[in-house]
């Protein structure tokens, strides 16, 4: 009876220590949820704040804690094609198709990326420009390539030249040791559409814990109106565009016609 009683014990504290150990949370919030492209759209910022939480029983990190904010946009197929000269002309090729890449991708930390954490927890939580997956289509199948791959340099490229894609280093400050705030840039050629934030939180080189959140961009104005009557009601829009150049050469026969 007393070993039975002594092993209930042991097991208890065995449950007891297997429970969930208390461990940080993030608490984030975004200045706006929606964004407005209007005819005169020249950009935008968008302020992130966030906060982590951490329970009474939590080890103090000895590092401190480290933030990053990962921002991608809609996701669309891009074909890339690679120019050479052929007789003297240039002309396109080779091609690569990229499936579904983000249209839109910025990466904010509040130090180098590359100190935060080791190499492999940067790949295996695709923390960084460099590290994220780009998968493109290669004679009928579909993988990641290799950082040296031409197409993916290109394309990185290209991206960043725009403006889309972007990497920033001390882009996220900390008001306290617990409290920080990043700023999200967005270009006059961003995209329409839903955007994803993903906010990580690492301390000693660890990711303890990640918080998403999300926003829109929408255009309004007249001519977000034409093309969304465009799309959505495409013969009554052909009709009304056909009736219109009828009664602006009628009215121009009007107004110019020689008696």
């Amino acid at each position: 009876m007393r070993a039975a009683r002594i092993a209930a014990a042991v097991l208890a504290l065995v449950l007891a220590g297997a429970g969930p150990a208390a461990a940080e949370k993030l608490v984030i919030s975004l200045s706006s949820s929606r964004v407005l492209i209007t005819p005169n759209f020249t950009g935008a910022e968008l302020v992130l704040f966030g906060s982590v939480e951490r329970d009474a029983q939590t080890v103090a990190r000895h590092g401190g804690y480290d933030i990053v904010v990962t921002v991608t946009g809609p996701r669309e197929t891009v074909t890339t094609f690679r120019k050479a000269r052929v007789f003297g002309i240039w002309v396109n090729a080779q091609s690569r198709t990229f499936v579904r890449p983000p249209s839109y991708l910025a990466v904010l930390a509040n130090r180098q990326i590359n100190d935060i954490a080791d190499l492999d927890t940067l790949r295996r939580t695709q923390t960084g420009l460099a590290r994220t997956l780009l998968p493109q289509e290669i004679s009928g199948d579909i993988g990641d390539s290799t950082r040296g791959d031409p197409f993916r340099q290109a394309f990185l490229r290209l991206k960043v030249e725009h403006g889309l894609y972007r990497e920033q280093q001390n882009a996220v400050t900390f008001l306290t040791p617990a409290l920080f705030r990043a700023t999200v840039p967005l270009p006059d050629n961003v995209p329409t559409g839903i955007y994803e934030i993903d906010v990580k939180l690492f301390g000693d080189g660890a990711l303890l814990t990640r918080s998403p959140t999300a926003f829109e961009i929408v255009k309004v104005g007249f001519e977000q109106f034409v093309a969304g009557a465009a799309r959505d009601h495409g013969i009554l829009y052909g009709l009304a565009t056909t009736l219109m150049a009828l009664l602006t050469g009628w009215f121009a026969s009007v107004v110019f016609r020689k008696d």
